[in-house]
């Protein structure tokens, strides 16, 4: 299973299942998560609330596909006192990861184990927990209902898994055709190699035996004033995009999106627009 990432177009995936990415690539795709994070805190804070107030307190919480550790950290000061254990395939966003929690004083609370769950359950991971938190990582899953099946035998009676999704991946101009384009070609590819982005989980989750008690879906709408990060964040993402097209795109569309890349920071119309669903189910 690969990390988590909030959000886009892989773009942000090194495929999620490849185990041979570079330094590089994992530099640009930390770069990104971090960035995300920033950019959409609030709604991080704002979806953790929601969980919170849904499914009360929790003593051990496991983190699936953590990457950098956004939710990780934001689980940790949702739940105070809680022990997390983050789980990524990734060892150099699990260092990342540790390098935050450290920062926020929050190291003594966060283990880390790395695992691909397609493979096999990890050694070491809290087998009765109260909380299982997967962020924009189910998506990624060979075998989702497999996989959930196991997932489920890991939440303590009582306990609850959060499963939160995106619907799609950003977008950051209002209107613009090519940027409507580029999503169209976005989607038509991860149609065959990422069939369950965007999928309605409820029933997957009941076909591995779990209850599903709620459902919510966040809409993210950023106008101006932005945060300070958006610039950089549209940017980067956009440049992503466009690594992912190449091939799916008219040259003159591609040359359109790298130019489009380059200015997006000082765009007039910048906004952050984003959905994505929120799943409390019970073992």
């Amino acid at each position: 299973m690969a990390h988590h990432h909030e959000g886009h177009a892989h773009q942000k995936s090194h495929n999620h299942g490849s185990h041979n990415h570079n330094h590089g690539s994992h530099e640009a795709l930390a770069d990104i998560l971090d960035l995300d994070a920033e950019v959409l805190h609030e709604h991080l804070t704002e979806v953790m609330a929601w969980v919170h107030e849904r499914t009360g307190t929790a003593a051990t919480v496991l983190d699936l596909g953590a990457g950098t550790g956004a939710g990780t950290l934001a689980l940790a000061r949702r739940f105070p006192g809680a022990r997390i254990t983050a789980v990524d395939m990734s060892p150099q966003m699990l260092d990342h990861l540790r390098h935050k929690a450290h920062a926020a004083g929050l190291a003594d609370r966060i283990r880390t184990v790395e695992a691909d769950l397609d493979t096999a359950w990890p050694d070491g991971v809290e087998q009765q927990a109260d909380l299982v938190w997967a962020a924009n990582s189910l998506h990624h899953l060979a075998d989702p209902v497999g996989t959930l099946r196991t997932i489920r035998a890991a939440i303590r009676p009582g306990g609850h898994l959060v499963a939160l999704e995106m619907d799609a991946f950003p977008r950051f101009l209002p209107d613009d055709a090519l940027e409507a384009r580029c999503h169209a070609a976005v989607a038509e590819a991860r149609a065959t190699d990422m069939p369950h982005l965007g999928a309605d989980w409820a029933p997957l989750l009941r076909a591995a035996g779990f209850t599903v008690k709620a459902q919510h879906r966040f809409e993210i709408d950023l106008r101006p004033p932005l945060p300070e990060a958006t610039g950089r964040y549209a940017q980067t993402s956009l440049r992503r995009l466009h690594q992912g097209l190449e091939g799916r795109l008219s040259p003159e569309d591609l040359a359109a999106l790298e130019a489009l890349a380059e200015a997006v920071p000082q765009h007039p119309d910048l906004t952050v627009q984003a959905r994505r669903t929120a799943w409390i189910a019970e073992p």
